[in-house]
């Protein structure tokens, strides 16, 4: 009767390729040397050159903020810009678009 043992299927790959690790030729010496003296003549240039430190900024009252944004032309103008677009200079402008809206009614169908 023939037993399988699963050590020995495991220790055959192993074996192949610990024989084909060894089985390679060593690192010259010669062919290394190039790539350090390659090494040696790039410039050191920091990742902190011409760093400079985060300042505060002072922030404005709200109520200028929002004469500034209005005179600008509200978020329409903003809207337009971000797309490429121009503002169209002949639309009013309020402070408060979008407020005052009216919902349709429902119809009789959608009514429960």
């Amino acid at each position: 009767m023939f037993h399988s043992l699963p050590a020995g299927w495991l220790a055959a790959p192993l074996a192949a390729l610990a024989m084909g690790a060894a089985a390679q030729p060593a690192p010259d010496a010669a062919a290394t040397a190039p790539a350090d003296s390659a090494r040696a003549s790039l410039p050191y240039v920091s990742a902190f050159e011409g760093y400079q430190l985060f300042k505060d900024e002072q922030p404005i009252p709200w109520r200028e903020a929002n004469d500034t944004v209005y005179r600008r032309g509200g978020w329409r103008a903003y809207a337009a810009e971000s797309s490429g677009e121009k503002a169209s200079a002949g639309e009013p402008q309020s402070d408060h678009s979008g407020m005052g809206h009216a919902m349709p009614m429902p119809t009789s169908k959608e009514r429960p």
